[in-house]
């Protein structure tokens, strides 16, 4: 149920409540609003509006402000309110520049895909294809000349119920296929929980750690992150456990997925790692039904309140199937280059896909449309 809210009722709130703001109303045009709009970081996508959200009380108030009158809402809020509003404009307006990966530089003003490469025999979509080493060392090359600037190669299966596997198998599956990518010049990602398949990858010539469990399932991840100085990704899972799918209860899951991220860029930014190297995923999917998935695509561009790039991996996902006559998951490129449009449309600069060529194919017609609409 739709709340409405006030600036009274944002004197009003309780110590206990927080704020979302969110940008909303995208504009194609800025250059015609003057200082009517702003810039999300260093993107090509400006917006002339505030969706703020008052969570108080188990109630969730909202209303749609134009960015001329965010100075005077705030200007009602209570000191701990004003302090979330300007951190979080301060996020959302921060450039998030390039990652250096090794000899790579990876630009974040317009955005970049993250090619999937699983070297399992059972992940939901791909899994047995790539289970030989140089034929997976052959696919990871093949993304790379498609368009990919990042290839996440994975030794374990994270669809639901798939079975942990033990950290030396999931070496062996993956430390030669890094270390021949990255000697071609091949940016890659280690798409792991385990820190000790962090350490093996990162020694092989990873650049990058994706970890599903936002460095909570392994208490040494931290460790190993920190010690290495490289970007890492912290996706937004229910669970830290063996099965990253347990759990899902939410009581607004965009704010509750939000909060979970917001506290482990706080822990992780604590333990040593630099800011300007974490990347946030609000983990499509993962523990999350179809109207759950729904509310984060929709609401994807409060996740640059973080300050933090975004990463989105709606590639293949079972969402798109339960849209479209349960779709089976080679049967769902036409859903995933809408997700991954919809999310660059909302400013985020990493999109995690299986096929590059199609999206990236979509992602040019994107920054085409961008490039008329500035210059007409």
């Amino acid at each position: 149920m739709f709340h409405p809210l006030t600036k009274a009722d944002l004197g009003g709130a309780s110590s206990a409540a927080w704020l979302y703001c969110r940008p909303a109303c995208f504009v194609d045009r800025p250059h015609e609003l003057d200082e009517a709009c702003l810039r999300i970081a260093d993107t090509m996508v400006w917006f002339a509006a505030w969706h703020i959200s008052l969570r108080d009380e188990g109630v969730v108030r909202s209303a749609i402000v134009a960015v001329p009158e965010f100075a005077d809402w705030v200007a009602a809020m209570p000191d701990h309110l004003v302090a979330m509003a300007g951190a979080q404009r301060a996020g959302v307006l921060r450039p998030r520049g390039a990652l250096q990966l090794g000899e790579r530089t990876v630009r974040l003003n317009e955005p970049q895909l993250m090619g999937i490469l699983n070297v399992t025999p059972d992940s939901f979509s791909d899994g047995g294809k790539h289970v030989d080493h140089a034929a997976a060392i052959e696919a990871g090359f093949a993304l790379s000349s498609a368009g990919a600037a990042i290839v996440d190669v994975g030794g374990e299966s994270t669809r639901p119920g798939a079975p942990l596997v033990w950290d030396g198998d999931e070496i062996a599956r993956i430390e030669n296929v890094v270390a021949g990518l990255a000697r071609g010049g091949v940016a890659v990602s280690i798409d792991t929980r385990k820190a000790a398949v962090m350490e093996a990858a990162l020694a092989a010539g990873a650049a990058i750690v994706n970890d599903i469990s936002a460095l909570r399932f392994d208490d040494r991840s931290m460790e190993v992150v920190v010690a290495a100085g490289c970007p890492v990704v912290l996706m937004h899972a229910p669970s830290a456990k063996s099965d990253a799918h347990e759990g899902g209860d939410y009581d607004h899951v965009l704010f509750d997925v939000y909060d979970m991220l917001a506290e482990r860029v706080a822990a992780c930014t604590a333990a040593g790692i630099d800011p300007a190297k974490i990347i946030v995923d609000p983990g499509l999917g993962f523990g999350k039904g179809v109207a759950d998935n729904l509310a984060l695509v929709n609401g994807l561009a409060l996740f640059h309140t973080l300050g933090c790039p975004i990463l989105f991996a709606g590639s293949r996902k079972r969402l798109i199937g339960a849209l479209d006559n349960e779709a089976p998951a080679d049967q769902r490129l036409g859903g995933t280059v809408a997700l991954h449009y919809q999310a660059a449309s909302q400013g985020a600069q990493m999109l995690r896909v299986h096929d590059v060529a199609e999206n990236r194919q979509a992602l040019r017609v994107w920054r085409g449309l961008r490039d008329a609409a500035l210059t007409a």
